[in-house]
């Protein structure tokens, strides 16, 4: 009887057992099926609103800086360099002196020729008198007249030999690198240095053919700064090639830009904006809102659920729609949206690479990103 009640206790506490363990799983399974109707839970994302602005026309190129006058100054004449007047870098004024190659010779040359022609001014003026009273020919009075004049044209001769042994500034700019030293002896056409002209530089780029009825001369252009896009100069354009590239389609356009704080030398590679008169409408949202995959490029709205209820505003998740759209330009931070997107509706900026077609999200707006058109990010 003992081994009979033992035996029925056993079973019981068993079925006890048995009976909460499916009590649990029961519980986990209705749990499990609540949250599979109810989703993953929603993700959190920052949104901004798309707006509606008014954009300048521009075309975008990439340029070349070119001076408006640059030339390699070298020397005319062979000779020793006895005289060097000026420094690398340096600004100099039209016709001022830079580099005296020895002239001792000429010089002396020149100082015999000036005694002999002044002999000569003498005697002519002697044989004009003595012909007028008779006791001179008149072939003597012109024999002494060819002397005079054939010394005049050899110091002439003699003083541009000297003239070219000064090597002057032809205008007005800035100094390259110095290429000579003092003594140095110097075949024609050595180099002695660069001169770029400090009066305006100018910019040449190429625009496809398709825009160059939009572009006249006199648009307004700016020019930026390639990689960080800063601004380092404005001006206008000042000359259009007449003839399109046979090869690229393409005409080949000039702007004059005034550079007084030296920000563009010659061969630096730039970014133009050509500035159009007219403006347009766009519609622009943040350029983090738009997600790039294979199949197009689309963002996500944030709009409220169909079946939100009676939720607080500000507290029902919302239903992240998935709309492709089709890009404009950028300017700055900022992309327009030429299809696609409507003004004032919530765009996802920050957190949609984690997100799904309709998926559930939560808005956190705290982290202002603050996105501008023109940028000036700090140089850390």
């Amino acid at each position: 009887m003992r081994y009979v009640i033992a035996i029925l206790g056993l079973i019981a506490v068993l079925g006890s057992l048995a009976g909460l363990k499916a009590s649990q799983i029961s519980m986990l399974i209705n749990k499990g099926k609540e949250m599979q109707k109810a989703g993953p839970p929603p993700e959190v994302v920052s949104t901004a609103e798309a707006k509606s602005e008014t954009w300048e026309s521009t075309i975008t190129a990439v340029g070349s800086v070119a001076s408006v006058k640059g030339v390699a100054l070298s020397n005319d004449a062979p000779g020793v360099v006895s005289a060097i007047h000026f420094e690398s870098g340096q600004k100099v004024k039209k016709g001022q002196v830079l580099v005296e190659i020895d002239a001792n010779v000429e010089r002396a040359q020149l100082a015999s020729l000036q005694a002999r022609k002044r002999l000569a001014e003498v005697s002519l003026a002697r044989s004009r008198k003595l012909v007028q009273s008779g006791a001179e020919t008149q072939a003597q009075l012109d024999a002494d007249e060819a002397n005079l004049n054939g010394l005049t044209a050899d110091e002439a001769s003699l003083q541009a030999q000297i003239a070219r042994k000064v090597v002057k500034a032809p205008f007005s700019g800035r100094l390259g690198i110095r290429a000579v030293n003092l003594g140095q002896y110097l075949n024609p056409g050595t180099t002695l240095t660069v001169l770029e002209s400090a009066e305006a530089t100018s910019v040449d780029f190429n625009l496809p053919q398709q825009d160059l009825a939009l572009v006249r001369e006199g648009t307004a252009v700016r020019v930026l700064q390639e990689g960080d896009a800063k601004l380092i100069g404005e001006g206008k354009v000042s000359a259009i090639d007449p003839s399109v590239s046979s090869s690229t389609r393409a005409v080949k356009i000039r702007a004059s830009v005034p550079d007084q704080e030296q920000k563009l030398r010659p061969g630096m590679f730039v970014q133009v904006q050509v500035v159009l008169p007219e403006q347009h409408a766009v519609v622009a949202v943040p350029q983090t809102a738009v997600v790039h995959a294979a199949y197009g490029d689309s963002v996500f709205i944030a709009e409220p659920k169909a079946d939100a209820g009676g939720a607080p505003a500000g507290k029902a998740p919302l239903n992240a729609r998935q709309q492709f759209v089709r890009l404009g330009e950028q300017r700055g931070d900022f992309v327009a949206i030429l299809d696609g997107v409507s003004t004032g509706q919530q765009v996802v900026t920050a957190g949609a690479f984690k997100l799904r077609n309709n998926a559930s999200v939560v808005v956190n707006n705290e982290v202002d990103l603050k996105p501008e058109t023109n940028p000036h990010p700090a140089n850390r």
